[in-house]
This record gives structure tokens, sequence and C-alpha cells, in this order.
């Protein structure tokens, strides 16, 4: 005999409400520790100032110091235009926006790029009466 589907839903929320509350109890604590681990890290940077050093050898472990850079742009355009310019299309990161993708689709279904995959599946959303 199939489990009714009344009980699927029942044991369905009652899951996925359980895994919202640990969800937030791990991030909660989480966020704790990430708290605690920035202020040593401030530290420990600051150390390495006063002292002058980039890397630090204690008995507990190494520790290190290294410039971390991101890179952005203010202005799309003119970075487009100098990427273009310079033929430096690897600045570009290889992914596809999907919704703009989807959009274009939905309008344009004869117009499809050559190697675009699609993988579509059905999914179950669930939520109290």
């Amino acid at each position: 005999m199939a489990v009714p589907v009344e009980k699927l839903t029942k044991a369905y929320i009652k899951i996925r409400d359980k895994r919202s509350e640990l969800s937030a109890n791990f991030k909660e604590e989480d966020g704790k520790l990430a708290e605690k681990q920035d202020k040593i890290k401030r530290a420990l940077l600051d150390y390495c100032k006063e002292q002058g050093v980039d890397s630090v050898r204690t008995p507990a472990g190494l520790f290190w110091r290294t410039i971390k850079q991101r890179y952005w742009t203010s202005d799309w355009e003119s970075m487009h235009s100098f990427i273009m310019d310079n033929n430096v299309p690897e600045f570009f990161e290889k992914r596809l926006n999907q919704t703009n993708v989807r959009q274009f689709i939905e309008e344009n279904p004869d117009l499809v790029p050559a190697g675009l995959n699609v993988d579509s599946e059905y999914v179950i959303s669930v939520r109290k009466k």
C-alpha cells in the first residue's frame, strides 16, 4: 500500500522545518566563530605590521600575510571597449546569466546558440496550508 500524499506532505514540511532550524542554529554559531576568527586575524595582521614581518613560525603553527587584490569596474561600457580593443577576453568569466539566457530563448525560440546545453528537471515545492 502506498503512503498517502497527505502524510508525505506533512512529513516533508516537518523535515524542512527541522532543517531550517538546524541551519539557523548553525549559521548563528558559525557567525560567532567567524567573528572571533576575524578578531584573531586582525591581531595577527597587526603583529606582522608592528614587527615588519610577513610570516611567523610558532610552536602552534605558522601564519603569514599576503596581499589579496580584487578587481572590478564601475564603468562596464569602457571596460568592454578596453577588453575588445586589447583582445583580452580572458578578463571575463566563463558563465552564463541564467535569467537572461532563459528570457532570450523564450523570446527567440528559433534562435539557439551553438553549444548551448539545457538541463531541465521537475521539482516539488511544498508549503503549509
